[in-house]
Parts: structure tokens; C-alpha cells; sequence
């Protein structure tokens, strides 16, 4: 962990300058810069000063919350010939969204295939078609979507989604919560 960098942080974000910091826990600007710069160690006490002089604690300071993943390369999503899947396959844009509130998902149906069928649920789910034609099934109905639409559902009864054509269809579905 970067101390001096996270205190230097947490000083600059409260507007001090090295000064007001020192004159706060009565030591030196010099020894301020030093420990921001990692030049040298501060004694437990005194970081625990500092750190509380801040506005903050030791179990603030030193959690270590993860940074957020904003941006996926093809390295990154699963692909998988699913079982459920009739002629197709899904591609996980987001790997572990099952955690989060949405899951997004690339699907990839050949001639004739169709997805699992979904039952009813609480949420919304979206799909933008990108290639080919789909058919999406809720209930009895049947709704025909076609390259460049899309769909958007609160699916109060079981769907499915077809491919009728005789070229490959592929579509982003995208759920909340995380149904796939």
C-alpha cells in the first residue's frame, strides 16, 4: 500500500496544504513531504494522528476497496456452446455480472435455433438485434425483430427467442436482475 500517496490523497481532498496537516498533529511541513513522498515511515502514533487529524480512521484508511472494472477486451468474456441453447451460443460481455443488477449478454442463434424457454419473472430485459432476424416468444405471442430493432419487456409470462431465418441471428440481451 501506497501510505504516504493515500495520505496525500485524503489531505488534498479535504483542501489542506502540507502545513495545515502539520500544524494540526504539531509536526514539521518537512516531515509532512517526506511521509507523503515515502521517504520515510511515520511511527504508528503518529500515522494514527495524521489519519485522524484527516477525518478518517485506520480501518478507513486502510481498506482496500477494489477498483471497479469499467472496460472489457474479448480476453475478458466467456463464450460457451450452450446446452440450452438450440444451434447457438452466449457470449458474457460483463464476466460476473450475476452479481450485478444487470447482465448483459451476446447471443448467437443459427438457422432454426431458439434460447431456452424463460419463466416469468420480476425485472426488465432488453435486446438490440445486430445480425439477422429473431422472433421473441412471450406467452402466445410473437414479436418479429430484425436487424437494427429492439425489444424491451417486463416479462410477466414464460419467453423464448427463435431464429426463423436460414442466416445466423445475433443479439445483445441484456436482464435485471441477472437471469441468464
Amino acid at each position: 500500500m501506497d501510505i504516504g500517496g493515500t495520505l496525500r490523497k485524503l489531505r488534498l481532498a479535504r483542501n489542506l496544504t502540507q502545513e495545515d496537516l502539520a500544524d494540526r498533529c504539531e509536526l514539521s511541513k518537512g516531515f509532512i513531504s517526506q511521509v507523503e513522498n515515502n521517504l520515510t515511515s511515520p511511527s504508528i502514533a503518529t500515522l494514527t494522528d495524521l489519519i485522524e487529524s484527516l477525518g478518517s480512521s485506520l480501518e478507513e484508511f486502510f481498506s482496500v476497496t477494489p477498483e471497479e472494472k469499467i472496460v472489457y477486451a474479448a480476453d475478458d468474456m466467456f463464450e460457451k456452446e450452450d446446452a440450452d441453447l438450440l444451434r447457438g451460443s452466449i457470449v458474457w460481455l460483463v464476466p460476473g455480472a450475476q452479481k450485478n443488477r444487470m447482465e448483459p449478454i451476446l447471443v448467437t442463434l443459427g438457422p432454426g435455433g431458439r434460447t431456452a424457454e424463460i419463466p416469468a419473472h420480476d425485472g426488465e430485459e432488453f435486446g438490440y438485434v445486430l445480425k439477422g432476424r429473431i422472433i421473441l416468444y412471450t406467452g402466445q405471442v410473437a414479436h418479429k425483430l430484425k436487424k437494427g430493432e429492439s425489444f424491451s419487456l417486463h416479462p410477466t409470462a414464460p419467453h423464448y427467442i427463435m431464429n426463423p431465418g436460414k442466416d445466423k441471428a445475433q443479439f445483445i440481451w441484456t436482464s435485471t436482475p441477472p437471469s441468464f
